[in-house]
């Protein structure tokens, strides 16, 4: 999985100046290198682009690397909400988003991602692009609060649903969260307002239509 992941980011994506600048200022931030890899993020634009969406959500920001990725989908039409547990994460990812153009385009609201979900319900926001990628013992319920706020026909984008592949794979090591992503995995694909697929780029990539 890893050697071809490796083949698709070298032939498919390009040396990114903006997006090696964000991946130092989280190692020299000390957080986890943990942002999509490069083919993730190159396929989150075009999806956001393809999409015509311009009403974005996404959960988790860590260092803004996926952010920039989903506003460079809209461009200069489109808004960006991020939901980030830490605040100095929010403003590590809030000036790497500045330093791409979009400052005046993204709203960070900082907090457990619950309550944040639960304020933009209760405020009837909607949203035509979502992208789920933290803590996975809350992706169903993320899940669930995205389909609330989804307009018809939105797409919803899940990092991390092959835990490294071991979902998949019986005789490997499995992971913390292994089986929560089978699990969570068998909810996804029989769930009846949602059509999907899983995309087995970077960690793999689940794809949802809201019906």
């Amino acid at each position: 999985m890893k050697q071809i992941n490796t083949y698709i980011d070298s032939l498919f994506t390009k040396q990114d100046d903006l997006l090696k600048e964000v991946l130092e200022s989280i190692k020299e931030n000390g957080m986890r290198n943990i942002s999509v890899s490069p083919s993730t993020g190159k396929l989150l634009t075009m999806l956001v682009s393809i999409s015509g969406a311009k009403k974005v959500l996404e959960i988790g920001a860590l260092g803004g690397y996926s952010g920039i990725c989903l506003a460079r989908g809209f461009g200069s039409e489109g808004t960006l909400t991020s939901l980030e547990l830490e605040e100095n994460y929010a403003k590590l990812a809030n000036t790497n988003l500045s330093k791409g153009g979009f400052s005046d385009q993204v709203t960070y609201l900082t907090g457990p991602a619950i309550q944040s979900l639960e304020k933009l319900v209760a405020e009837e926001k909607r949203f035509d692009f979502f992208f789920i990628d933290a803590d996975k013992g809350n992706y169903e319920n993320y899940l669930e609060y995205c389909i609330q706020l989804a307009e018809s026909g939105a797409l919803i984008a899940i990092d991390n649903v092959l835990a490294g592949g071991t979902v998949a794979d019986p005789d490997a090591q499995p992971k913390r969260h292994t089986e929560f992503m089978k699990q969570f995995n068998q909810t996804v694909a029989n769930h009846p307002q949602l059509e999907s697929v899983l995309v087995p780029i970077g960690d793999g990539l689940t794809l949802s239509r809201v019906k």
